[in-house]
């Protein structure tokens, strides 16, 4: 449980920077992604999510 409050917290510190070091690019990337179908989006999340469980696998074993 300990790592997952790491992780998470990771993703809000580079979420975070990504908002307040590039605001402009983030709201254009949010209407890029708003106009593209929900399959996309959804393959997209899906990719993400294996390759960042298999980077997590990768450092843990």
């Amino acid at each position: 449980m300990y790592e997952l409050g790491i992780a998470l917290g990771l993703v809000m510190v580079i979420e975070g920077a990504l908002y307040a070091l590039f605001p402009d690019g983030m709201r254009r990337t949010m209407v890029m992604i708003l106009k593209q179908p929900n399959g996309l989006v959804r393959g997209a999340g899906l990719c993400l999510a294996i390759v960042g469980f298999g980077v997590v696998w990768l450092l843990k074993n």
